[in-house]
Parts: C-alpha cells; sequence; structure tokens
C-alpha cells in the first residue's frame, strides 16, 4: 500500500515565511532555512518553497536563500514562484530542487509543462493549481491567487496531465487559512479526473482534518499545509502516529 505523504508549505515573501487567510493578511513567521531544517529532521515526508510574490513582481525566485535551505533539509523539496521558463527550471534544480513547482508561467505558455517534462522527466514536473469557486464553477487563479483566468480548473488539470505534469497539488483559496478542513468536494472533482498524483492544500487545522481527508478520498496522495505546522499547533510525529491509528499508511 502506498504511504501518504505530510508535506509542510513554506510561502516566502522577501526572505521570510509568511501566512495569510484566503491568501490574503499575509504575517510573517520565520526564516525558511530554519523552518526546512525543522521539518527535514521532524519527519516531514517533502517540503514545499514557494516563492509566493515572484510572479506577481515579474521577477525570478530567490536562489540565495533557496541553496541555503535546500543545503540543510535531507527530503525531496519541490520549488515555485516565478517559473516561466526550462531556464528557471535548470536554475532552480541546480539550487537543490527535486520537483519544480509552476503555475502562472504554465498558465501563460501551456507549452512548458511539456517542454519541461520532455527535458526533466514527468516526475520532476509539478502542477500548482490555485482554484476558487467562482458563479458555482472551479476557476484558475493567477498571480498567487489575484487574478481570475476564468478558466475552469478541471478542464485546466487535465491539460495539465496531457501535457506531462506528473503531479497536482491542489490549493483551494475558499479554505486557505480557514482552518475548517480541506475542500473535500473541489479535491474530490480533481480525484475524479486525476491520473496522476494528487496533493491537497487548505484548511487544514487539526489532525483530524487529515484523517478525514485520507479516508473520504483515498484517491489523494497528500496533505500539505502550513500554519498549523509552523505555530505548533500539530507535531508531524504526532500527525502520523494519529494517521497510523486510524488504519492510513504513513512513514514513521
Amino acid at each position: 500500500m502506498i504511504t501518504k505523504r505530510i508535506i509542510p508549505c513554506l510561502d516566502v515573501r522577501d526572505g521570510r515565511v509568511v501566512k495569510g487567510v484566503n491568501f490574503l493578511g499575509i504575517k510573517d513567521v520565520s526564516s525558511p532555512v530554519k523552518l526546512a531544517k525543522f521539518y527535514s529532521d521532524c519527519g516531514a515526508d517533502e517540503l514545499v518553497f514557494y516563492d509566493i510574490t515572484a510572479s506577481a513582481e515579474g521577477r525570478g525566485i530567490f536562489t540565495d536563500i533557496l541553496c541555503e535551505a535546500a543545503s540543510s533539509v535531507f527530503i525531496p523539496l519541490t520549488v515555485g514562484g516565478g517559473i516561466n521558463t526550462l531556464d528557471d527550471f535548470d536554475r532552480v534544480l541546480k539550487c537543490g530542487a527535486d520537483k519544480v513547482s509552476v503555475n502562472s508561467g504554465a498558465i501563460r505558455n501551456p507549452e512548458l509543462i511539456s517542454a519541461a517534462a520532455q527535458r526533466y522527466g514527468d516526475q520532476c514536473v509539478v502542477l500548482s493549481v490555485d482554484a476558487k469557486r467562482v458563479d458555482g464553477k472551479y476557476h484558475v487563479f493567477a498571480k498567487g491567487g489575484r487574478e481570475d483566468t476564468g478558466m475552469d480548473a478541471i478542464e485546466w488539470i487535465k491539460r495539465g496531465q496531457a501535457n506531462g505534469a506528473g503531479e497536482i497539488v491542489l490549493n483551494s483559496i475558499d479554505t486557505d487559512g480557514v482552518k475548517n478542513g480541506f475542500d473535500l468536494e473541489m479535491l474530490g472533482a480533481v480525484c475524479e479526473i486525476a491520473e496522476v498524483p494528487v496533493i491537497a492544500s487548505g484548511g487544514a487545522g487539526c489532525m483530524e482534518h487529515f484523517t478525514e481527508l485520507f479516508k473520504a478520498l483515498p484517491k489523494v496522495d497528500a496533505g500539505l499545509a502550513a500554519s498549523i505546522f509552523h505555530f505548533g499547533e500539530v507535531g508531524i510525529n504526532d500527525l502520523k502516529k494519529e494517521l497510523a491509528a486510524n488504519g492510513i499508511n504513513v512513514r514513521i
């Protein structure tokens, strides 16, 4: 049986880890280098590093901080933010990333997914989708949740898979930072069409939300969260013990 992954997320702005609610109300948390090492040491299965303003500000990712963070971890590292070209892929992979997450750059140029998959392999390309309900449909948002593209999220994910994305991260803007649980409805719609691993993001507020996620949607491969880990509300080892006690296969 495939083990479920627990993945902390570092949202980085101006060289600091930050966290907000519904992608707004951003607050400072800590140093990304310190947090990355902490999570690597305390049982996280993977780590995600997002430079959350790179796309909106039209710049590349903070490579100096990324290199330092990558050198301190011994678990797979996914990096995103401002990934617009194959050169961007190359740059972050050389900084120590194992996988590269594309979002706004792929929206602007969908061929980026297939070009990257051909050069680096499907397993390296993660399609990150920021989605929100608009008039009863799931719309894809770009530029860190700031811009409604009008695109249907389910159709966009289908296209991304077809182009070679090896993993999908679904970030529900509706539940982000609210801590009332993962967006099971939106995730369920994605799981129905997903042919690659799906990572759930947005809404975790307690251990029970992870148990609920994996029991309700067995096709979800991983749960991603930020604030509950950053602020010590949930310990990763404690979470894994709780999941195992509920019959969910995890690496302890």
